[in-house]
């Protein structure tokens, strides 16, 4: 075997895997640790399969789609229509058999685990507007900009996770994966599951389609976790974090993100964005 040539190198990167997930460290400051990812993420039971996930581009700032667990409000705004009704809330009532109802809670957590925050939902669906069914109980943790694990406990699916993960493909697209797992014979309801969440999902995209990121916004009381959770995020971003100009003028520059298909491990490139990346990933099986 010849001896490698002189003055070849090969970059390294810090990695972890987790419940079979590779995390790939990128942060624009050199100095920056990375964070540990196994505590946050918890582990997925062995009893749980991999049941399905979907698959959605938008076209907005990696940032909104993490405010949307913030924005309190929105929840019962937007997603109070039946799911069957489809993903544009604006259509006409084809089924009036009940609606969903949510309160939600966000909070940040502080000290050495700031990069994590914590979201809470309690649901229910009043049926004929009279009985409360299919109560779910969620409890998360938003794990820097990109990664979101929650917890579905209802007395009609039973125990569920749900991993979302968002990787920048542009400045202003993004690609969101959720994948769902849990116990092999819920597989049939877990249809139903992935269907409605991906139906909410698109209620959502139809909104960061079309909006605007104002810097100093106007917000209502109603609207001060949106504040808080700004003030949160913005721990991603540096002095060495590229602004849209800047990365829009630099071809094939900046995040390189992974996917893992069985035993081939693809590499890409795509545009920097702004935001410091931090644990931006890839995965499928």
């Amino acid at each position: 075997m010849e001896k490698v040539p002189k003055g070849s190198k090969v970059k390294k990167w810090i990695s972890q895997e987790v419940d079979g997930f590779i995390f790939i460290w990128y942060h624009a400051e050199q100095t920056e640790l990375p964070w540990d990812l196994r505590v946050p993420m918890g582990e997925i039971d062995d009893a749980f399969v991999y049941h399905g996930h979907n698959e959605f581009y938008i076209n907005c700032h990696i940032q909104e789609i993490p405010e949307n667990g913030a924005d309190i409000a929105h929840f019962n705004a937007i997603h109070k229509k039946n799911f069957i009704n489809g993903s544009w809330v604006q259509k006409k009532r084809l089924f009036g058999l009940g609606s969903h109802h949510w309160k939600a809670r966000w909070s940040p957590l502080v000290g050495k685990l700031k990069y994590l925050a914590e979201v809470n939902l309690n649901h229910y669906f009043k049926l004929f507007g009279k009985f409360d069914c299919f109560r779910m109980e969620v409890s998360g943790k938003q794990i820097g900009p990109s990664i979101v694990c929650l917890e579905v406990n209802s007395y009609t699916f039973g125990k569920i996770k749900v991993v979302q993960y968002i990787t920048p493909i542009e400045p202003l697209l993004q690609k969101v994966v959720h994948e769902f797992y849990g116990p092999r014979w819920i597989a049939p309801l877990m249809k139903i599951f992935i269907y409605g969440e991906s139906l909410m999902f698109e209620r959502d995209i139809s909104i960061w389609n079309h909006k605007v990121f104002h810097r100093n916004p106007i917000l209502a009381k109603e609207d001060a976790s949106i504040k808080k959770f700004r003030l949160w995020f913005s721990q991603f971003y540096s002095s060495n974090s590229k602004l849209y100009s800047e990365a829009t003028n630099i071809v094939f520059f900046g995040i390189l993100y992974w996917k893992f298909l069985r035993t081939q491990i693809v590499s890409r490139t795509s545009v920097a964005l702004r935001l410091t990346a931090k644990w931006i990933w890839w995965l499928d099986f």
